[in-house]
């Protein structure tokens, strides 16, 4: 009777592990925003939803299928005012959900966006927005000038001086105080990749 329950046993076993696929470490997953982000409006803890674009398929069989749902929160929203610093936007992917219900937990981590010019994401799946430009350098170069022309036309040479100071500061305090801010529209395409094997059906994106 013993041999007859784990021979049952091993039968299930395997019929279990042959009906699941394991999706490795590093798998990317492509999809597309559903809802826009920006640091100026969105709070840590708001949701976001992202919708598969490109199936992930596994020896022939599709795994996730196209239209399967990302859903997640956000972590962080950040619009710096030093010179250095990059508006940021951290997202937390929590579950798949499938066109068919199912639903998986999902550990993953923002690797790419199509958004550029100057954006980009960092090693802990940060989306980095446009920093300060050349822009903002020709602004601060003009109020530099600008002082010292009108203290050099009031007072010569050390007037330039003054003036030339008094011109920086005002422009550079103008350009700290000004936000970068940095946005993800709806549609934005983005890429992800698992940061650990993810078990599902292999007849889930069927």
């Amino acid at each position: 009777m013993k041999k007859v329950f784990l021979l049952m046993l091993v039968l299930l076993l395997a019929a279990l592990a042959a009906g699941q696929t394991s999706l490795p470490t590093g798998t990317a997953v492509k999809m597309k925003l559903e809802n826009t982000l920006t640091t100026f409006s969105t709070q840590a803890g708001d949701a976001f939803s992202a919708r598969v674009t490109e199936a992930v398929v596994v020896d022939g069989k599709t795994v996730i299928p196209v239209g399967a749902t990302v859903q997640g929160r956000v972590t962080k929203t950040s619009e710096p005012r030093r010179v250095a610093g990059k508006p940021t936007i951290a997202i937390f992917p929590e579950h798949l959900v499938l066109p068919n219900g199912d639903r998986f937990m999902l550990n993953a981590t923002l690797v790419d966006t199509s958004r550029g010019r100057g954006t980009d994401v960092n090693n802990e799946g940060q989306f980095k927005g446009a920093g300060h430009d050349g822009k903002d350098l020709t602004e601060v170069g003009m109020g530099t000038g600008g002082g010292m022309l009108i203290g050099g036309l009031a007072a010569g040479g050390k007037g330039m001086l003054i003036g030339g100071a008094i011109g920086a500061s005002a422009t550079v305090a103008h350009w700290l105080g000004k936000h970068r801010s940095a946005m993800l529209p709806a549609g934005t395409e983005l890429v992800m990749e698992l940061n650990r094997p993810m078990v599902m059906s292999a007849s889930a994106g069927q």
